[in-house]
């Protein structure tokens, strides 16, 4: 059974979506804030984990931290409405996708569910392409789902394997936002939606440079992205 590790000091919107996702079929593991969360993490062996910004004690963000310096287990954040700077902030520091509050039950399972897929090694898929492939340092093992550059292990989250994956698949293509969100992270973009350029942000600063300096990940302006080769 999946496990989702509930993070949030509303104990009756907890209760409202524990509830909907254990009738969805999900184990559900509850902690009402920072502290409690941290001693949870490993004990509940959560296979995503759902956090609230805005906490007593010890904030998500702190607990998000926390979380990427010992495991790249899944994070979906909810945050405030229209709270850009919190959005951005959980993303840079890993976490795979955001919410806004008030949200449905079900498209809060909607969003676990595509973040699951994402994140788990689909089988019986990695035959379809190359298990590895290289372009120059950078190598990704789609199978084990492991990057290296210049044969260094990279850490990536699960969404930052997946838009790597789509990029590098695509090598010297241009790669739209849209399909990076859609493939990447499971839902069409939005308006004013950063999730993505912060994603390839995160990967750029993990992965090396080319000898002259450049990112093997350019930016095209109103296009999207594309992985060039050295």
């Amino acid at each position: 059974m999946t496990t989702v590790l509930l993070i949030d000091d509303d104990t009756e919107l907890t209760g409202l979506l524990g509830e909907y996702m254990e009738q969805e079929g999900f184990g559900v593991a509850i902690a009402g804030d920072g502290e409690r969360a941290l001693g949870k993490i490993v004990d509940s062996r959560a296979d995503i984990v759902v956090l609230d910004i805005m906490m007593p004690k010890v904030d998500g963000l702190q607990v998000l931290r926390r979380i990427r310096s010992e495991s790249s287990v899944p994070v979906l954040m909810l945050t405030a409405r229209g709270d850009e700077a919190d959005r951005i902030a959980g993303l840079d520091l890993g976490a795979d996708d955001y919410l806004a509050k008030p949200c449905s039950p079900a498209e809060l399972v909607a969003r676990i569910r595509a973040i699951l897929r994402r994140t788990r090694p689909a089988d019986g898929k990695a035959d379809a392409v190359a298990s590895v492939q290289r372009e120059g340092p950078l190598a990704i093992d789609r199978r084990r789902r492991i990057v290296t550059w210049a044969d260094a292990p990279v850490v990536l989250t699960g969404i930052e394997f997946n838009i790597l994956d789509v990029l590098i698949a695509q090598v010297g293509k241009p790669v739209s936002r849209a399909d990076l969100s859609l493939q990447g992270l499971g839902r069409p973009i939005a308006s004013y939606d950063r999730a993505v350029d912060v994603h390839v942000s995160a990967i750029r600063q993990k992965i090396g440079t080319f000898e002259d300096g450049r990112s093997p990940i350019q930016s095209l302006r109103g296009i999207g992205y594309v992985l060039v080769r050295e």
